[in-house]
Order: structure tokens, then sequence, then C-alpha cells
């Protein structure tokens, strides 16, 4: 995946406030990528309101208007087709993809995550730490694979910082979200540059070119 056609087509899959979206908007967009749609789960996800503000085309795929998560995952999927979407970023979506969609951007999806994977995945991720009785918190930002897992594939960028003074889970995410707005524009830009491949004798180790 390189920029040679120019920078590369990201489509972001946002539930909730959207500030990764905005990191993306306000770092690489119309850079080393630009931010071609904004989809969402939730028609009131503010999001789309900012997708809206900075001219990124938006919509909105609600379960309850399709017959299940295939139909539903189907139309999205075709939706970002349509807006020539070559990577799909998922910024805070709350939302199991299905299989058919994973397969259609194959090694094209990320996916950020508030914890030091593969500690603590899935929802609830902040306050599984807590309750283990962590110090140390951190993000990953990691590929979405077709391999059955939750927050199971391979990691692209990691970062941590200790917070043993913290117990509260908003407090926490406070405290990770400035290492989410720099970890994904990271990522997004390491990809368009063509700066990662995949460790041809262990395909869940990434390499990162000049890293």
């Amino acid at each position: 995946m390189t920029t040679e056609r120019g920078p590369l087509r990201v489509g972001v899959l946002a539930s909730g406030a959207g500030t990764n979206l905005q990191a993306l908007l306000d770092s690489v967009h119309g850079r080393e990528a630009v931010v071609v749609g904004v989809a969402s789960d939730r028609a009131d996800a503010p999001a789309l309101e900012r997708a809206a503000g900075a001219g990124v085309r938006n919509a909105v795929f609600p379960l309850a208007a399709f017959p299940d998560r295939l139909a539903r995952d189907s139309a999205i999927a075709e939706w970002l087709q349509e807006c020539g979407v070559e990577l799909v970023v998922l910024a805070g979506y709350m939302a199991l993809l299905t299989s058919p969609f994973l397969s259609r951007f194959a090694g094209a999806v990320i996916n950020v995550h508030p914890s030091l994977l593969p500690a603590f995945p899935g929802v609830r991720a902040i306050e599984q730490a807590i309750d283990y009785g962590v110090r140390i918190f951190g993000v990953t930002v990691h590929f979405v694979e077709d391999d059955g897992g939750v927050d199971t594939g391979p990691v692209l960028l990691q970062s941590a910082v200790e917070l043993s003074d913290l117990d509260d889970p908003a407090a926490v995410h406070d405290r990770l979200r400035p290492l989410e707005h720099r970890l994904l524009p990271e990522a997004v830009r390491l990809i368009a540059r063509g700066a990662v491949s995949r460790d041809p004798n262990n395909p869940r180790r990434i390499t990162i070119a000049g890293g």
C-alpha cells in the first residue's frame, strides 16, 4: 500500500464522540492520507458532526435498519468501496465486524484499543485493567483480521504510561486519549508511506521500515 497514486484513501468507522477521528482530520487528512468517508452505527454519534464539519462524506447504518449484522456490514462495505477506501480505521467503533466484511478489506483494517494487547482485549478494557490492579496502562493500534478472535490481530504500535494513582475508568481514559491521538495517526501515516509489512517468517510480527 503506497502513496504513488496520491494520498491513502481512508474510511473511518466510529460510534461515539469521534476524538480519534478528529486526531486524524487534524494530522494526516489532506497530507499523507485523506479521509473520504465516515460511517457510524449510531445516528447521534458526534463523530458524524465532526465529519460533516470537515466536509467529509458520512453515513449512518443502524442495525435496526437491516435484517441482521451480515446485511448491515455488507451495506457498510459497499459504501466504503464506493468511496474508494483503501484502509478502514476503527476509531471507537463499538460493533464487531463480521467475517465477510473483514474478507473484503483483508489486511486493511486497523483498530485503536485502550490496553496493551494481548492484555485486556474486548469491551471494558480499562475496567478490566483496573480490576486486575495494573499500574501500567496503554494503547495499542493493531490490525483487525478474520481470525475468530477479538482484538487478536497483529500489533502495529503501542505506547504505555504509569497511572498508579488512578482507579477511575473515565480518568484513566482521559490520560490515555493523548496516546490514542498520537498513535492512530502515526499508524495511518506509516501505512500510507508503505513502511508497514509482515514478517514472512511470522505473519503476526509487523515490520516497520526504518523503525
